[in-house]
C-alpha cells in the first residue's frame, strides 16, 4: 500500500483553494480564495514556499501559462493537485472526521 504524504493544516488550506479554483489556480487567485474563505491572508512568500515544497513532494504540479502584457510579459504559474495530492488530502480530511466523530464543538459556541 502506498504511504500518503503527511499534510499540515496550511497545506490542506492551499490544496482546498486549488481544488475550488480549478483551472484558474495560480498564486494571486489562491491567496485571494484563502483570504475570502478563511479570513487569513497568507504572505506571498509563505504561499509560494508551500507550493514549491508540495510540488517537490509530488502533491501538486505546476505549469506556466502564456505571458501577458498586464503582467509585464511574465507568465502565470498554474497549479493542480496530483493523484497523490488528492489522496493525501482525502486521507487528512478522513482523519479529521474520525477525530471529530462524537464531538459537538459547535453546540453552545455562540453562548
Amino acid at each position: 500500500m502506498m504511504r500518503l504524504a503527511s499534510l499540515g493544516e496550511f497545506e490542506q488550506v492551499v490544496l482546498l483553494a486549488i481544488l475550488r479554483l480549478g483551472e484558474n489556480a495560480y498564486g494571486v487567485t489562491i491567496r485571494s480564495e484563502i483570504a475570502d474563505r478563511t479570513g487569513r491572508e497568507p504572505a506571498p512568500g509563505a504561499l509560494y514556499n508551500t507550493l514549491d515544497r508540495m510540488e517537490e513532494k509530488g502533491i501538486v504540479r505546476s505549469w506556466l501559462g502564456d505571458a501577458t502584457p498586464q503582467r509585464g510579459g511574465r507568465a502565470k504559474r498554474y497549479f493542480a493537485l496530483t493523484k497523490a495530492g488528492r489522496a493525501a488530502l482525502i486521507g487528512a480530511q478522513q482523519a479529521y472526521r474520525r477525530l471529530l466523530d462524537g464531538l459537538d464543538l459547535l453546540e453552545g459556541a455562540n453562548a
